[in-house]
């Protein structure tokens, strides 16, 4: 099984989320920073996927649309954390470790218009089955 979710606009940066937890009441701003974050996505979840549950073993790949190259890619794919912890909230997986996620991959791109996040959420097959 495959499904795709696709959260509009940009999401908080590893700077961003530094800066704000380093700032005055940092921890409490940063702790609602990634509220808000995972508001938005667990929004887009509940339009995009609902009733959508893994069962097996996935692989995540992330298309992070930038509206230019300003932020660092590292920088930008800190958002992933915020991804899977409202996908677990949402109980689209189980959990976000080792045993639920085999991996993830990231790939960037520029689009002024509309910056996004595409995420491709890939089931394993389960062992012996042979595909395509």
């Amino acid at each position: 099984m495959q499904r795709t979710l696709t959260i509009p606009g940009l999401l908080p940066g590893l700077n961003e989320y530094i800066e704000t937890e380093r700032g005055h009441n940092g921890k409490f701003k940063a702790a609602a920073m990634k509220k808000q974050a995972e508001h938005i996505i667990g929004y887009m979840i509940e339009l995009q996927l609902r009733g959508v549950k893994f069962d097996r073993p996935v692989t995540i790949h992330y298309t992070w649309f930038e509206p230019n190259q300003r932020r660092d890619k590292d920088n930008i794919a800190f958002a992933k954390k915020f991804i899977q912890d409202s996908l677990v909230h949402a109980d689209v997986l189980r959990n976000d470790g080792w045993k639920e996620i085999e991996g993830f991959t990231d790939s960037f791109a520029v689009d002024r218009e509309n910056p996004r996040v595409e995420v491709v959420i890939e089931e394993e097959r389960a062992e012996g089955v042979r595909g395509e």
